[in-house]
């Protein structure tokens, strides 16, 4: 007799193609109406599996979510590359494997953080609203105007996989690049871009700055007003990252003032339940967390997390294990 297929929950719809394969490979829990699972609903469903599929929606797994799963558990693959949702700590106490999916959604994102250069620099909200709303009734050599791209410079925090990518697509815009990491980064990788120990030391040089770092504590908040101030009046903030790494109250502030001139977000902090301020300013570019919002992206990401569970369950140690 063969083996029992592996338990699995996946608190929310995948693509087809990655459903069909959990399907045939696990004796899988799908969700079949995409409706956000509760904590309760989530430890209900979890009592007799042996592995969760979550995402980056499923926040109570920072909150004390993991102490209270079932002792069958033995992963929990995270659609994401960000795992600050998730409390590794937790997991490694309880000897959880954790697994996310990097790579396979570093073009994307970086399409997006370019999208938002673009978008914010050249007024794309509020020029869409004036055909949307029939208020583009003439041409004007003074208005409305936006911002030159090209030839500016960019300054890239966190020069990561998808750091990298920014800075090989700002590269044909011909925009000066410097970034600051945690760690220098090879030459080869980085475009031509000026390193910066210093954070701050970095700032008076952007024009844009594309914050592509992962959120952590010592990222949350770091976008704040004291940072602000050390970027050259006029800037822009983009932001393709995590919404947390923002201090709303500054980056409004100084949108209002006039101290930054536009920014473009994909992300926010307690998305999709945005601080509505941002809804009344014409300056600000707003996404709904596209940046790895493709097809190809997402059933990447999800075959990403099966390959994963299936070499745990092989006896393997999942390449993307985190724990």
């Amino acid at each position: 007799m063969a083996p029992a297929l592996p338990r699995l929950l996946v608190t929310r719809r995948l693509p087809q193609e990655v459903e069909n394969r959990l399907g045939k490979a696990y004796r899988a829990q799908l969700n079949a109406d995409d409706h956000p699972m509760s904590e309760a609903e989530i430890l209900q469903a979890a009592a007799d599996k042996d592995a969760l599929l979550i995402t980056p929606m499923d926040q109570s797994f920072a909150t004390g979510m993991i102490a209270k799963l079932p002792s069958s558990i033995k992963i929990i693959a995270t659609f994401s590359v960000g795992h600050e949702h998730v409390d590794i700590a937790a997991a490694r106490q309880r000897n959880i494997t954790i697994t996310n999916t990097p790579d396979v959604l570093t073009n994307a994102t970086a399409d997006i953080a370019l999208l938002l250069i673009l978008g914010a620099a050249r007024g794309a909200y509020w020029g869409e609203r004036m055909v949307r709303e029939d208020r583009w009734n003439s041409w004007s050599p003074t208005e409305p105007l936006g911002f030159d791209v090209t030839g500016r410079r960019l300054g890239i925090l966190g020069m990561g996989r998808i750091g990298q990518a920014v800075a090989k697509r700002a590269k044909a815009f011909d925009m000066e690049l410097h970034y600051h990491n945690r760690r220098p980064v090879a030459a080869d990788l980085t475009y031509g871009a000026r390193t910066h120990a210093d954070l701050y030391e970095m700032l008076p040089y952007c024009d844009f700055l594309s914050i592509n770092c992962a959120s952590t504590p010592e990222t949350r908040g770091l976008v704040n007003e004291a940072l602000i101030a050390k970027l050259p009046k006029g800037a822009i903030i983009v932001n393709s990252a995590r919404g947390d790494i923002i201090d709303d109250d500054a980056l409004i502030a100084a949108l209002r003032s006039g101290r930054l001139a536009a920014a473009g977000l994909d992300v926010f902090r307690n998305e999709p339940k945005i601080d509505p301020r941002y809804r009344t300013l014409d300056n600000v570019f707003l996404l709904p967390h596209l940046g790895s919002a493709t097809r190809d992206t997402r059933i990447g990401m999800g075959m990403r997390a099966a390959d994963n569970l299936d070499a745990f369950f092989a006896g393997k140690r999942p390449v993307d294990s985190l724990t």
